[in-house]
């Protein structure tokens, strides 16, 4: 049956079950076994609803049209209501899964899923510092309490499966979504990948560690494919995945959107059924992530119809395609119902879904206490977590002098830069519960005001151009835009296949064609109007895409880049004059596909970041000392080529810092930046990450020494993106590291961070020095905080094989440890080193502990470190 919009309003009050539901059904009784359960319900079920139950959508039971009286697997819902409060959202999803127990046939509740990459993406959920600011605390203890946080949140709202974490490895920091990583390192990341999963799982709400694998390819671009060995894999990519399934128990996978050695992740048989079912014991379910089952007839072109990609992929081992609205089921069910899919491949796919449902209990206990959930969402104690955590996260990068920290007393600050006001939270975020920025953090330590001055600088974007507005195009119709032509050719020929009235020029047709009719890689274009010029004139105008484009103004061509080569920004100086309008005519051809076209203009742009930065020179020359707060964008398909900061962000630190005033940067994003251009220029660096909603009282805490800074970089800073990729724990080259013009080494390590005190090591002692294979060993040292501030210490356990039988990585974090210690004390740090640090794949891809000498260092980064010893297994 349809559903009405007026059921949302519908109460306890409803019948327990609909007409045809069986009370006495033995699927229904919680005392017998699980898998007699699965079977006896499997055996009542159609082939439309077995369907709906390998189906999951974001979505709600709002529109009439859509038909879910066959069941679903699970819905991220949205609020839809006025009222976005935690127990308005828990309400609402108990109403919906009403709908599914009362009134369907089999009464089979869904599985109401979100995003918690941090924190519970909805309003009214407490936002956490980003997962790569928690790889910076080296804290697993602490990323454990964080999840559980989290879950607790999540379940309140009736949410029983989350999409998270993401255990990729952050190897490149290109790549748009390092952010969302805990870094790059396998050991760092499976510990992390435990601490979280353990925690959501232990609390009744499934994990979901994703994508299947490795997730970004050559040149650090999201979903490339990814060709690499077998030892690749398993040395880099599989560990914390295979962790967050056995450690962490995870009853959820999400498959990747690449392909992996020619073949779609989703479709991957290898993959899902080989490694992850057969060798690593994984009996879970495999959802896909959003729309990537049907990737494989337009991206990666190796299905001919969405029918066989299904196949595949259920055959491959995917248990639930994850589509991104209610209609895209339909060549879906098509294809179920064609019978190209086995009744065992549907049905095995349909029972482990099965399976987790009754595990998590959700035909005894499908709704939740919506009056609790808003007295978890504002725990207090989480809001003080989410502050904890983020002063943990930050990283000291820089401290000449011991500028920092600051004192409270300081005379006048002036803090520069939009970040420090926006307080953004990163990728995959709710919107946080009163979110604090860095700007406001400062004032409230400093009492006030009067001593904090604020300018936004020019921002992250700093436009030379920008597109021309709907308001200064007229057609020759006189309507706001320009009329576009279509052809189904590239050469303009003929009839146009498509007219319309184009708003802008602004287009990006990634995976598409600019309309129906107009094949996605043969076509042309011709836009044609007036251009109505605003006060204050043009200067330049031109075109940003891909090749090839022709633009007229007045009838005469002004810019002529009538080829395919590739793509960029053509601008023409002219002087049109403000008031008067000009005939303009874009035209535009693509053979290739993946057309881009913007046209663009300098009006009212091209001075204003040159007056931002002046005007934050101003106040940095009254200051004691100038806090520039700069941020990166980044993002799920949003790779970056350059690793510097984004617009003039480079202008206004290096201006800033020319006043002679003593600059502190603050560094906001969640990847690698390099900082060639400015790094020498001031006294003090800070990286920041996303902090998470505390994060501007967490950042304040530590400019001000009410925290002792002990963030540990969970990657590695380049100092130029051609040293790309850079990960730490390569193995040994054929000849050296160094390149011509630049050094092979880092600009940052992996691991390190600088702390308002200082530590010594010592006595490093390993116990016994010799061992056979298949023992253990235990590594003792003593770190002594040699400062007069009490703080913590990251201490980091490296191994090296000296001799192997296949080449080793030249080093390899095996341990670590985060300590506090007052101002003189001493602590006793111990590792365990046996099969697991020791083993290693042999040539013929068997794990096994060879005979021989093994280099043991223990230092505070990969690049500092402080004692080492020798383990000889005999």
């Amino acid at each position: 049956m349809n559903l009405p919009r007026a059921f949302l309003a519908i109460t306890l009050a409803l019948p327990a079950m609909a007409a045809g539901q069986t009370p006495d059904a033995p699927y229904r009784d919680a005392k017998l076994p699980v898998d007699q359960r699965v079977k006896d319900l499997l055996g009542r079920m159609t082939l439309e609803e077995k369907f709906w139950q390998l189906f999951m959508i974001p979505g709600s039971l709002d529109d009439p049209a859509h038909d879910y009286s066959s069941g679903v697997f699970g819905l991220q819902i949205a609020p839809g209501l006025k009222d976005s409060s935690a127990t308005a959202y828990a309400e609402r999803v108990n109403t919906i899964q009403r709908y599914f127990v009362q009134h369907t046939r089999l009464g089979i509740p869904i599985i109401p899923f979100d995003e918690a990459l941090h924190g519970l993406g909805r309003p009214d959920a407490t936002s956490f510092p980003q997962s790569i600011a928690l790889a910076a605390t080296w804290d697993t203890a602490l990323v454990h309490r964080v999840s559980g946080a989290i879950a607790r949140e999540s379940r309140s709202r009736g949410i029983r499966q989350v999409l998270s974490p993401v255990v990729n490895l952050g190897a490149d920091p290109r790549w748009g979504r390092t952010e969302e990583t805990y870094g790059e390192d396998p050991l760092l990341a499976s510990a992390m990948a435990v601490a979280y999963v353990r925690a959501m799982e232990d609390a009744g709400v499934i994990a979901t560690p994703k994508h299947f694998v490795a997730n970004y390819g050559e040149g650090g671009r999201d979903s490339y494919p990814v060709d690499v060995s077998r030892r690749k894999l398993d040395e880099m990519y599989f560990p914390p995945f295979k962790a967050a399934i056995g450690a962490g128990r995870a009853q959820s996978v999400m498959s990747a959107y690449n392909s992996v050695d020619g073949t779609p992740a989703s479709q991957n048989h290898w993959l899902l059924t080989d490694v992850l079912r057969q060798e690593w014991q994984f009996t879970g379910f495999v959802i896909s992530d959003a729309s990537a089952t049907g990737g494989a007839t337009v991206l990666h072109l190796t299905e001919a119809s969405t029918a066989s990609a299904a196949r595949h992929a259920l055959e491959a081992g995917l248990d639930v395609i994850f589509q991104s609205s209610w209609e895209q089921h339909r060549p879906y069910l098509a294809a179920f119902r064609s019978g190209a899919i086995a009744d065992s491949v549907i049905d095995r796919a349909v029972s482990r879904v099965l399976r987790a449902k009754f595990q998590l209990g959700l035909f005894e206990h499908p709704y939740v206490a919506a009056e609790s959930a808003e007295v978890v969402a504002g725990d207090s104690g989480h809001r003080r977590l989410a502050r904890e955590a983020a002063r943990e996260s930050i990283v000291l990068l820089k401290n000449d002098r011991d500028l920092l920290p600051l004192s409270p007393g300081i005379r006048r600050v002036a803090v520069i830069g939009s970040d420090a006001a926006e307080g953004r939270l990163g990728g995959y975020s709710g919107p946080g519960i009163r979110p604090v920025s860095i700007l406001e953090g400062i004032r409230q330590r400093l009492g006030g005001n009067t001593r904090v001055q604020y300018a936004p600088g020019p921002g992250r974007e700093s436009p030379d151009c920008i597109v021309v507005p709907s308001s200064a195009l007229q057609t020759p119709g006189g309507e706001p835009g320009l009329r576009a032509e279509y052809f189904d050719n590239p050469r303009l020929e003929g009839s146009a296949r498509l007219v319309r009235v184009d708003s802008t020029v602004s287009f990006a047709w990634t995976l598409s064609s600019p309309g129906e009719g107009i094949p996605l890689d043969w076509y042309s274009a011709r836009w044609s109007g007036r251009l109505k010029i605003p006060s204050g004139g043009v200067h330049q105008i031109g075109v940003e895409g891909s090749d090839g484009y022709r633009l007229y103004l007045d009838g005469r061509l002004a810019i002529d880049n009538w080829q395919k080569r590739s793509a960029g920004r053509r601008l023409v100086t002219v002087r049109l004059v403000a008031g008067r309008s000009y005939d303009v005519r874009l035209e535009y051809f693509e053979t290739v596909g993946n057309g881009r076209l913007r046209l663009v203009w300098d009006a009212g742009v091209r001075p204003a970041w040159r007056r931002q930065v002046d005007s934050a020179v101003a106040i940095a020359r009254k200051a004691s000392v100038a806090i520039v707060v700069a941020g990166i964008e980044e993002g799920e398909f949003r790779d970056r080529a350059s690793l510097k900061l984004p617009g003039r962000q480079e202008e206004l630190i290096e201006a800033v810092a020319a006043t002679g005033t003593p600059v502190v940067v603050v560094l906001v994003g969640g990847s690698a930046i390099t900082m060639s251009g400015w790094l020498d220029r001031v006294r003090g660096v800070l990286d920041a990450w996303y902090p998470g909603e505390e994060g501007g009282h967490a950042v304040a805490d530590i400019l001000f020494g009410d925290a002792n800074p002990a963030g540990r970089l969970p990657l590695t800073f380049p100092l130029a993106e051609g040293q790309l990729p850079l990960y730490y724990d390569h193995k040994p080259t054929g000849r050296g590291d160094d390149y011509l013009d630049l050094s092979g080494l880092p600009l940052f390590p992996f691991g390190f961070g600088l702390s308002y005190t200082t530590f010594e090591y010592a006595d490093l002692r390993i116990e016994p020095a010799e061992i056979r294979a298949g023992d253990s060993a235990v590594v003792r040292l003593r770190v002594r905080n040699t400062g007069k501030r009490a703080g913590d210490e990251v201490v980091q356990l490296y191994l090296r094989d000296i001799v192997a039988s296949v080449a080793r990585p030249v080093a390899a974090l095996e341990g670590f440890r985060r300590i506090h210690l007052a101002a003189g004390a001493t602590g006793e740090v111990v590792f365990a080193v046996g099969p697991e640090q020791l083993s290693l794949l042999d040539a013929s891809m068997q794990r096994v502990v060879e005979p021989g000498r093994y280099r043991l260092v223990v230092g505070a980064s990969y690049r500092d470190l402080r004692l080492r010893g020798e383990l000889v297994v005999q």
